[in-house]
């Protein structure tokens, strides 16, 4: 994961067929918002913040820092991913100084369900791969979350594990480019 420190960043945009996943700018701050209120974005990581408490904390350029995509529609944020270093004090973990890259992602609710969370985070972990060959993504998810164990399958993660955290059993499982086919 420090090599994505040592990537160039931020990327130019990544254009897909109907996505652009870019950097966050000031106009995306009010989807952030919406995003981490959202009752059923917060199902499986925790519940929704208050709004009011998020209209305080997110700043007027929310997610600016190396590993953090918005995808963009038309214009518009729908959601977000995160590639970062996996905490070391996680269970879950493919090497053994725990330095493994995680994707994480969140998309507004009216872009669920059409395929953009697949098409994103492919471009995501294709970027990724070019900007670091050969190094593994991790990804954990609960396994009651039946979207995100299929979108974990389409992309190309295969399981390593499963455990008991945040009271609730999870799935963790690993990408490496190598190891992986097309994602659509």
């Amino acid at each position: 994961m420090a090599g994505l420190l040592h990537a160039a960043w931020p990327p130019a945009p990544i254009k897909t067929e109907r996505l652009v996943l870019r950097e966050s700018e000031a106009r995306d701050r009010a989807a952030f918002i919406e995003l981490f209120a959202s009752p059923e974005v917060g199902t499986y990581v925790g519940g929704p913040r208050p709004r009011d408490e998020l209209e305080r904390a997110v700043p007027e350029v929310p997610g600016r820092r190396p590993g953090f995509f918005v995808i963009d529609r038309d214009g518009a944020m729908i959601g977000m991913i995160t590639l970062d270093r996996r905490a070391a004090e996680r269970r879950g973990h493919v090497r053994p100084d725990a330095g493994e890259t995680e994707l994480g992602y969140m998309f507004l609710p009216e872009a669920w369900g059409r395929g953009y969370a697949a098409e994103a985070c492919a471009a995501a972990l294709g970027w990724f791969a070019d900007a670091l060959p050969g190094e593994p993504v991790v990804l954990c998810t609960r396994n009651a979350n039946d979207r995100a164990m299929r979108l974990a399958a389409k992309l190309g993660f295969t399981e390593v594990e499963r455990f008991e955290e945040y009271g609730a059993e999870q799935w963790f499982g690993v990408w490496t480019s190598a190891a992986a086919g097309p994602a659509g």
